[in-house]
């Protein structure tokens, strides 16, 4: 598939595992990138596929995977910045998507997992399981590079070039509603320092 030329629409992709992603998405990090994990079961499954001192996982507060990446990339513009976040979780902070096309951080990647429902509070449905594509709102918001992963391979290869070439990018994909396969550690403070020394802001 041409990964350059295609668009397709949300509704029609391929339902894949938000924990098989996730691992495909830490194999390919080997540069020391920071990912910063939203809330719940994205960051549950982040921890399950492979734990780096890269990682921040949050905890509590919906919406702001996005945000926190975007300071990390404007503070470390040589380091490549990952904000992984939930469908739900990204709806609540929209207007985020404006500020990153405004500023325009080459190293910042958002990937989106979107199975159109609030999972971790009784699977309730969010928008884009009736009609809002994140895509489309990112693409209006001003992120050109904004693309929806039709199947594990072409997400790969969305990830290979985000990581490659000046972004900001925004990779959306379509989920299941399985659970994660693990629960984060509930320490904030520890969340916080190492993962301020995996990123070198801590001794």
């Amino acid at each position: 598939m041409n990964i350059a030329s295609a668009a397709p629409h949300h509704a029609n992709l391929k339902l894949t595992s938000r924990f098989d992603l996730s691992q495909r998405l830490v194999a390919l990090l080997t540069r020391g990138e920071a990912v910063i994990g939203g809330i719940g079961n994205t960051n549950f499954d982040l921890w399950a596929a492979g734990r780096r001192p890269e990682n921040f996982y949050m905890l509590g507060s919906m919406g702001l995977a996005c945000p926190i990446a975007l300071g990390v990339a404007l503070a470390q513009p040589t380091r490549g910045v990952v904000a992984l976040e939930g469908d739900g979780s990204l709806l609540m902070q929209l207007g985020s998507l404006t500020t990153i096309a405004m500023l325009a951080p080459k190293n910042l990647t958002i990937i989106v997992m979107d199975n159109g429902c609030y999972q971790i509070t009784g699977a309730q449905k969010t928008t884009t399981a009736v009609a809002a594509d994140i895509v489309a709102i990112a693409q209006g918001a001003g992120l050109k590079q904004a693309r929806w992963a039709a199947d594990e391979a072409m997400f790969e290869s969305l990830i290979r070039r985000a990581l490659a070439e000046d972004g900001p990018h925004l990779i959306a994909a379509r989920i299941d509603d399985k659970p994660a396969v693990a629960t984060t550690e509930r320490d904030p403070s520890l969340i916080r320092d190492r993962f301020m020394r995996g990123i070198g802001t801590k001794s």
